[in-house]
């Protein structure tokens, strides 16, 4: 399965922007797919996360109630819609996939991985 996340830019503190998921490949194989962010000098951290049937989603405590996690079965596509965004917010942002469907937090729980899109929110 090959992943490709776009979707980043340069925004201002309150803008929103949504970013996508897209899988290629093997996509016949459910897999849950998340959502992680790596700041500068930070290490990655996990985001948010979908079941492969979008019926179950999980957030981190800072984006809960800002971002909203979703896919699309029939694009093979997973969004995530971030509103009301901060600084804090800035990072380069990955998603994963999870061909066992556990819905964790964890990266190394996750099989594979899309390049990245940068998300820079200005003050």
């Amino acid at each position: 399965v090959q992943l490709q996340a776009s979707g980043g830019g340069l925004v201002q503190a309150g803008d929103s922007l949504r970013l996508s998921c897209a899988a290629s490949g093997r996509t016949f194989i459910r897999f849950s797919t998340g959502w992680f962010r790596q700041a500068p000098g930070k290490e990655r951290e996990f985001v948010a996360t979908i079941s492969w049937n979008g019926v179950i989603t999980s957030y981190a405590d800072s984006v809960k109630g800002r971002f909203t996690i979703s896919r699309d079965g029939a694009k093979n596509t997973v969004y995530l819609q971030m509103n009301v965004l901060k600084p804090e917010d800035t990072a380069v942002y990955y998603c994963a996939a999870d061909f066992r469907h556990r819905l964790s937090t964890n990266e190394y729980d996750y099989d594979y991985w899309g390049q990245g899109t940068l998300v820079t929110v200005s003050s």
